[in-house]
């Protein structure tokens, strides 16, 4: 029998690779054959990922998706190398302001929100499709947040990002179902990683005390959802928003 989870012989990039969801996913596939391609604005981690994955230097780039030139470079880089691609992950986000009114929030913060989070996600699927659309076959997964769904007071620039991110991948999901190409988005909750640092305590407890599970969510259990979203046993599933909220969300 098949097993529709394994990925040897696929290529599976990773954006967002050196912390958090997105190095509890890279390490996952990596642990069920794929060649992971790593990719990340903070050279520090990838340099310590690639010590503990052992990642040879083709499998690590750095990157910042909030340069629409960048996203295109790196990923015409890694198809002219790897000659395939078979699935995106993108984890790459940064929460911007939190706990913070609206009209306290600077444009130049707000943008910069919306070019990481929801321009790059854009972009990296305007990279990649072509090339999953010439393969007639492509997984592709967008990590929005709960905040999408429900929103965060306080945080306005994020909660745009990600409601834009879900209803991005709801409309290119129609799309690209003909040609053999998949694309969903997950919704998590607050997870532990390095990008809730700088979260308020006074957001913090808000959006725990509204998980019914009572407890902020791991890495590697979102992982453990990313993994089948990029797989080929994610096959009949295209343009939904998985949960991952401890029961915040059950829609």
């Amino acid at each position: 029998m098949t097993n529709n989870t394994d990925f040897t012989g696929q290529v599976v990039v990773f954006v967002g690779a050196g912390n958090g969801i997105g190095r509890a996913s890279l390490k996952l596939v990596a642990d069920r054959g794929g060649r992971v391609i790593a990719l990340d604005n903070n050279k520090d981690a990838l340099t310590a990922l690639a010590k503990d994955c052992n990642l040879n230097a083709d499998q690590v780039f750095t990157l910042d998706v909030s340069q629409e030139e960048n996203v295109r470079a790196a990923i015409a880089t890694i198809f002219a190398q790897e000659k395939r691609i078979d699935a995106l992950v993108n984890s790459a986000g940064m929460t911007g302001p939190t706990n913070r009114k609206l009209e306290e929030i600077t444009w130049a913060e707000y943008e910069l929100t919306l070019r990481v989070n929801l321009f790059g996600t854009i972009w990296l699927t305007q990279q990649v499709v072509p090339i999953m659309k010439a393969q007639k076959y492509g997984r592709i997964v967008h990590v929005a947040s709960i905040a999408g769904k429900e929103g965060n007071p306080g945080m306005a620039p994020y909660n745009t990002s990600k409601a834009g991110m879900i209803g991005f991948v709801k409309g290119i999901a129609k799309e690209v179902a003909p040609d053999g190409v998949i694309i969903n988005a997950v919704a998590p909750a607050v997870i532990r990683t390095p990008m809730n640092a700088t979260t308020s305590e006074e957001t913090l407890k808000y959006m725990i005390a509204r998980i019914p599970l009572g407890r902020v969510g791991e890495a590697e259990e979102v992982a453990e959802t990313i993994a089948f979203m990029a797989s080929r046993a994610c096959s009949f599933t295209t343009g939904f928003t998985f949960d991952t909220s401890g029961g915040r969300a059950t829609y």
